[in-house]
């Protein structure tokens, strides 16, 4: 499977299917690529910042959340709010 293939192809299982974590074996067996090559697509996608790879070896989307990240703050629009009545 050529290069671009394989890129077009994994990036679009990751689209499918939000959440998506794989090691660089099960995106292998998922491909039935061999290991270097697909090593190859899978970091070309974290260089263009498509996918990130954890310290524990997982690949997934970069956008994807994680707990780990912070939450936004919503602004409470409640606070400070007057109501204008007609006299």
């Amino acid at each position: 499977m050529p290069h671009d293939i394989l890129l077009t192809r994994i990036r679009a299982e990751y689209l499918e299917m939000p959440g998506l974590r794989l090691t660089l074996e099960q995106a292998q067996r998922l491909c039935g690529v061999e290991r270097a090559l697909c090593r190859r697509v899978l970091d070309a996608l974290v260089a263009d910042r498509f996918l990130c790879v954890k310290s524990n070896g997982i690949y997934a989307r970069l956008t994807d959340g994680d707990a780990s990240r912070s939450r936004p703050i919503k602004a409470d629009l409640e606070v400070g709010r007057r109501i204008a009545t007609a006299s």
